[in-house]
């Protein structure tokens, strides 16, 4: 009589691969969920900053150099891109360079796990917060203020994934030269005031004086914001603020990758 042994399955390499990417992914979730200032800023500060805007009288009339939209229609991208820049100048770097500076990065290229799915795991968290904040700003201003959706969906998330990339390659060329988490900060403010300053923030871009205008077209918030309004309209935007946006994130992507160190 034979005996049929049962002989256990193991999962293939890839599987195991994704398996433990899954597990990393929510690990990073939680730990980013448990940090209440980050929660506050990149979560609850740009739905702030769309409610008081949404209040102020007026910011519901239209402007001559707006293209027929009103005030609060030119900032709802600009809202977007203080989200984006909060989670890829701050959140995204400093959480790298607090690991490489705790060697928690090195430790891990010794084990299946890998340093490199702690990186993805990062981006997927990052990306994933900004998907969701991206869908509750346009929501929120849909239903408490009437703010149209833009004419041209499908453009409009070609700027934003575009828009992505751009500060996504920003944020990880800060977490590649960062020593530690304390200049991850400090260069994620050198950068993020100018930026959102020619993003429109504080004075929008086409109340600007030409010189600034011109300063704003050349920076990457700046030409998102361009390209945001664009979609809005229902065309497709300018090919120079679409390069410029592409140059940004090749030329920093390429140079993070280059310069990141995992101890």
């Amino acid at each position: 009589m034979t005996v049929a042994i049962e002989t256990p399955s193991v999962p293939p390499a890839a599987a195991r691969r994704r398996s433990a990417l899954a597990r990393l992914t929510v690990t990073e979730l939680k730990l980013f969920l448990r940090e209440p200032m980050l929660v506050f800023w990149v979560i609850a500060f740009p739905l702030l900053l769309l409610v008081i805007f949404g209040l102020i009288p007026s910011f519901k009339q239209t402007h001559p150099g707006y293209q027929g939209l009103t005030v609060l229609e030119t900032y709802v991208p600009i809202i977007i891109l203080t989200m984006l820049a909060l989670l890829s100048f701050f959140s995204l770097p400093v959480t790298l360079a607090t690991y490489r500076e705790q060697r928690i990065l090195r430790r891990l290229q010794t084990t299946p796990a890998g340093a490199w799915r702690v990186l993805a795991a990062q981006l997927a968290v990052t990306v994933g917060a900004g998907v969701v904040m991206v869908a509750a700003i346009l929501v929120l201003g849909r239903l408490a203020f009437a703010v149209p959706f833009p004419l041209a969906p499908g453009i409009w998330v070609v700027v934003a994934l575009l828009t992505a990339a751009c500060t996504l390659s920003l944020g990880l060329f800060i977490a590649a030269v960062a020593a530690n988490p304390r200049v991850a900060a400090a260069i994620g403010n050198i950068l993020f005031f100018p930026l959102m300053f020619f993003s429109g923030l504080w004075l929008p871009i086409p109340s600007m004086p030409a010189v600034l205008q011109h300063i704003s077209h050349a920076t990457p918030l700046g030409a998102a914001w361009e390209s945001f309004q664009a979609a809005a309209l229902g065309h497709w935007p300018p090919a120079l603020a679409l390069g410029t946006m592409a140059a940004y994130a090749v030329a920093f992507g390429l140079a993070a990758a280059r310069l990141f160190r995992w101890e």
